[in-house]
């Protein structure tokens, strides 16, 4: 193990130090693949003149260094120059960072309030234009960041890379594929466990358990964390992301079946609409018109179409059969480092206010989604989600658990 520390030894309580214990771990891509995304972030930097970039998300230091930080109320911070990439951690973590992220890591102290700002300072350096993320910082640490480095000036660049994230690499949609495939394991495992009688928690403990097998199987080296199932049924399936209780399963329930396998901080998913044993027919109609909307959906991603125009186009299917009222939210979203809890490519969602252009490379949802709501025929929400990666000439679907009534009245 090896200990630098910068500007006290360790019997005077170093304000921050390098704890470099053990050996470098396998990142989820290549140093290569690293390399050109902070040559990435180093063009975005030069672009809004700025001299030092002081990442705080985990989304972005996830995606420019390899590691996904624990918070538990402490900050943490990528700071890239024109010549380093160094990640800034907590003390409580010691040489994990090191050793899962690429480039160099400083470990801050607690032994003095604000020693993670004098780690950044020591790398970003004082009276430099500094670019941060202002969506993520808070006002708090925002006055911090102007205390300590005193910078020139301050330009938000969380746009700008959001830009750079919507636009996966190859490497990028060989995990996303993977992922993909790791939910439809969860949804089948999910299928198997679906009885009348059964409790919503035990049927998606069922899905998470296959889904974290599979990832084991897949990434022998990589960290296991994150890896979720929503299962709702009857009344719970209103909302999207409520979660998970212990209702009992009865016959005709409708339910939802969502897996989200996390790997390295890439999040997929898959979503569809189920039925116990059977489904009644005002049920099915609502829930062939969701299916119908799914496909229309599917079709119109293609590069050059715009994310408003695809939602114009599902909001005119739903609309002819009164029931767009029904819709409460975007028709699908960007895939990539994100998750429940962190970051988000708002950019790259399928709503009437996004006007971004596809563009191939890029990989998004279609999951229409409307909500009858309790006392009417039909009750319960619909859902559907499939994940495409937009080609040079359309979409390729790389869902590959089957959605409607066919396949999902199980039980």
């Amino acid at each position: 193990m090896t200990i630098q520390t910068q500007n006290f030894d360790v019997s005077t309580r170093a304000e921050f130090y390098r704890l470099h214990n053990g050996e470098k771990a396998a990142l989820p891509f290549s140093g290569a693949e690293y390399e050109t995304r902070l040559a990435g972030l180093r063009a975005i930097m030069a672009e809004a003149g700025v001299g030092a970039a002081v990442l705080t998300s985990m989304h972005n230091i996830a995606y420019y260094s390899g590691f996904l930080y624990c918070a538990f109320g402490r900050p943490y911070a990528l700071v890239v120059t024109a010549m380093e990439s160094v990640t800034i951690s907590a003390g409580i973590d010691a040489g994990q960072p090191w050793r899962r992220c690429h480039g160099d890591n400083i470990t801050y102290t607690d032994w003095a309030r604000d020693n993670y700002w004098r780690a950044i300072a020591h790398v970003a350096g004082r009276g430099v234009a500094i670019g941060f993320e202002g969506d993520h910082l808070t006002l708090m640490q925002s006055q911090k960041l102007k205390s300590f480095l005193a910078p020139s000036c301050s330009v938000d660049i969380a746009s700008a890379t959001m830009r750079q994230r919507m636009c996966k690499s190859p490497a990028e949609i060989a995990l996303i594929r993977a992922g993909t495939a790791v939910a439809d394991v969860g949804g089948y495992a999910v299928r198997e466990a679906v009885a009348e009688g059964a409790r919503e928690i035990d049927v998606a403990m069922a899905g998470r358990d296959a889904m974290e097998l599979e990832i084991v199987r897949r990434f022998p080296e990589a960290e296991y964390r994150d890896s979720w199932v929503w299962f709702q049924s009857g009344l719970n399936t209103d909302g999207a992301h409520n979660p998970v209780t212990a209702r009992r399963l009865r016959r005709g329930d409708i339910l939802s079946l969502n897996t989200f396998p996390m790997i390295s901080g890439y999040y997929t998913a898959l979503e569809r609409t189920m039925f116990v044993a059977e489904v009644d027919d005002a049920s099915l109609g609502l829930w062939q018109a969701n299916v119908g909307a799914h496909e229309l959906g599917m079709s119109l991603i293609r590069p050059g179409a715009s994310c408003a125009a695809i939602t114009e186009g599902v909001n005119g299917f739903f609309a002819e059969r009164d029931l767009l009222q029904y819709r409460s939210f975007g028709y699908g979203h960007s895939f990539g480092v994100l998750s429940h809890y962190y970051g988000r490519e708002a950019g790259l969602e399928l709503r009437e206010d996004v006007d971004t252009v596809l563009e191939p490379g890029m990989v998004i949802s279609m999951e229409p989604m409307i909500t009858i709501p309790e006392g009417q025929p039909g009750a319960g929400g619909y859902r559907e989600h499939d994940i495409l990666i937009v080609t040079e000439d359309g979409a390729e679907n790389i869902t590959g658990y089957p959605f409607g009534p066919d396949f999902n009245v199980v039980g």
